[in-house]
């Protein structure tokens, strides 16, 4: 016999699980909290399975149902609004949530400006970033809170496919008054600076690459300051505290510690990072998805995103 639940228990569904606290679900559906909780309650009576976790002080969390139900449910309200447009002879406008990762180092450079094309391509969507490391990125995409992310291909499984964007070497950077400084368009070589303080962007995966790299040339660092915060590296570059390795490079210099950072270009063969567009393997992606890498391939522009910005 088929289970029976409506439509409008599975919109109420998908807010709640975004937000995972019902009173921001309520405030976001303009429903009472009461009226949100027994709807809740009743799909799950519904389909016969718990779909959150309730904890008294740190909201709702999805269980393993529920979050199967969330990824199915995307699809199936994208196809029921799709057939209310079709029945009306309507265009079929893209509508609804779209909830996307980003790796937070690069959020702000890049999700501004896709915010700002999608926006213009599909107003009826809303479009929201979560940003996060790698790690807390692959688990939302498993857990079915975002549908896609925009990130490093650190830390990929067999569970995920993704397309690549663009490849990103690294960089050395050091202060304005490093004495390699002088002649910032000459390379360096790794080497020489490995008795100097280094200071390692640790995020779980990008601290592995980075020290990688050392280790493909037989280095050891001087580790001196472990930093979460791409701007906090850069911020303690200027301010001489040692000399560090990243990626994503700016157009500007300028630091929030009000000095200044110089990128070298490296003259070892060492590996670059690549910029790729991910999703679970095997799962039914939403027009919705097709269209945020659709801009995010458009953004790109055949091979360099930081160019366009």
């Amino acid at each position: 016999m088929a289970k029976s639940f409506t439509l409008v228990q599975l919109r109420y569904f998908m807010v709640v699980a975004r937000l995972e606290n019902m009173r921001a679900a309520a405030y976001e559906l303009n429903v009472t909290q009461s009226t949100l909780s027994a709807a809740i309650q009743q799909l799950e009576r519904d389909v016969g399975v718990q779909l959150f976790h309730r904890r008294s002080t740190r909201g709702l969390r999805l269980t393993a149902e529920g979050r199967r139900l969330l990824i199915g449910a995307r699809t199936v309200l994208e196809d029921v609004d799709l057939l209310y447009h079709s029945v009306r002879a309507e265009r079929e406008e893209l509508a609804g949530d779209l909830v996307a990762g980003i790796f937070s180092p690069i959020a702000p450079f890049l999700a501004p400006r896709i915010l700002t094309v999608f926006k213009q391509r599909h107003p009826a969507v809303k479009l929201s970033f979560l940003e996060a490391d790698q790690e807390t990125l692959i688990r939302s995409m498993a857990e079915g809170i975002c549908e896609t992310a925009l990130m490093y291909d650190l830390g990929l499984g067999t569970d995920y496919e993704y397309r690549v964007l663009q490849r990103v070497p690294p960089h050395l950077l050091v202060a304005e008054n490093h004495p390699r400084a002088s002649a910032p368009d000459e390379p360096v070589h790794l080497r020489e600076f490995e008795d100097e303080p280094f200071i390692l962007l640790d995020l779980k995966h990008s601290r592995e690459y980075y020290l990688d790299l050392f280790k493909r040339l037989g280095l050891r660092p001087r580790v001196r300051h472990l930093v979460s915060g791409y701007e906090t590296v850069r911020s303690y570059v200027s301010m001489g505290h040692g000399y560090s390795l990243l990626n994503w490079r700016l157009a500007r210099d300028a630091t929030y510690a009000g000095r200044r950072v110089i990128p070298l270009q490296l003259a070892d063969d060492l590996p670059p990072i690549e910029l790729v567009l991910v999703r679970l393997r095997d799962s039914r992606p939403t027009r919705k998805s097709s269209a945020f890498q659709e801009v995010c391939l458009e953004i790109q522009g055949g091979g360099d995103i930081a160019a366009s910005l």
